[in-house]
């Protein structure tokens, strides 16, 4: 879908594409979807509303939840965004979860509550996304959550694959970290194949 709207510096119109599901996953991955959002002049908002709101596509919903919870082109209200951001989660979005997380870890816009941030990390990660993976066994080494989840938290990040050096390194971290806190007979069990 293209959207024809003027430039303000330009009188010519100029063609906005819609984000893709895969570019609107990279802008969030990489932390760039606000200011992606911005650059484009807040030309797509509408857009970006109906594909949320009425189509209730999930990665829609995390990107007006936090259009709304950071007042990115629209009024803030956070309400709104953090009930959209929810339902992102309920329906299987990581980076969804991976955001409801960061909300209860450090108590923005909601009571704080690590045990929560917790949950949805794990939920996330059981998902398969490394990050959320990382972000786990980073929670378990703070001394949250149940040790009764460290050998499956363990045994996935073990298990997973790195495209990246520097990630694969600091999960070698994370996870030496973890094994402390694991007896060795837990520790070899984790490590076993997927």
């Amino acid at each position: 879908m293209v959207l024809l709207c003027p430039i303000l510096s330009s009188a010519t119109p100029m063609a906005v594409e819609i984000y893709s599901q895969e570019r609107l996953l990279t802008l969030i991955r990489s932390q760039q979807y606000l200011q992606q959002v911005k650059r484009d002049n807040c030309q797509l908002v509408r857009d970006i509303e109906a594909r949320a709101e009425v189509l209730k596509q999930p990665l829609y919903q995390f990107l007006w939840a936090e259009m709304l919870n950071q007042g990115q082109c629209v009024k803030p209200d956070p309400k709104r965004g953090m009930s959209l951001l929810s339902q992102a989660a309920n329906q299987g979005s990581s980076e969804a979860m991976m955001k409801m997380a960061d909300y209860y870890y450090r108590g923005q816009f909601v009571i704080q509550d690590k045990t929560r941030a917790v949950n949805y990390v794990l939920s996330a990660a059981s998902r398969g996304n490394v990050s959320a993976q990382m972000s786990l066994v980073r929670l378990y080494n703070e001394g949250l959550g149940s040790p009764v989840d460290y050998e499956l938290a363990f045994h996935w990040l073990y298990n997973a694959v790195f495209t990246d050096e520097a990630k694969k390194n600091e999960a070698s971290i994370l996870l030496k970290l973890l094994e402390k806190r694991m007896p060795p007979s837990v520790v070899a069990s984790a490590k076993k194949p997927t």
